[in-house]
């Protein structure tokens, strides 16, 4: 049986990540984002809900790694995809090393929103 052995909760605000997006273009969206997550939030009707849910993952993520954006772990080594079921993280990099090291052998990842807030939490499972 698994045992959870991380855990992160963040919430991120849409309007906040629509600014930014907004004042700083591609140059914000390449750097926190992977070309993947920026396709496909760029085919939302908002995109800024879906590119704020994508930050808050990767946020929830780096909590659960126990790492924030430091120790190698970069904001694009944390990827939501999706593969017609709910979303899931792929870790590349730092993140993936990090994942390894402390013995993860999978993770749960869900998305929210309201309004003002996208909110994501993300479980790292291991044995």
């Amino acid at each position: 049986m698994p045992n959870i052995i991380g855990l992160g909760l963040d919430a991120t605000d849409i309007d906040r990540i629509a600014e930014t997006i907004e004042r700083y273009g591609d140059r914000f969206l390449l750097r926190i984002f992977t070309d993947g997550e920026v396709a496909y939030s760029n085919r939302r009707r908002v995109p800024a809900i879906h590119f704020a849910g994508r930050f808050a993952a990767k946020e929830a993520a780096m909590k659960a790694l126990g790492t924030g954006h430091s120790h190698g772990v970069l904001w694009r080594d944390v990827e939501v995809i999706r593969r017609g079921g709910p979303p899931q993280l792929q870790l590349h990099g730092g993140a993936a090393r990090r994942f390894a090291a402390m013995g993860g052998r999978s993770s749960l990842l869900t998305i929210t929103h309201s309004d003002k807030l996208a909110l994501a939490q993300v479980l790292i499972l291991g044995d």
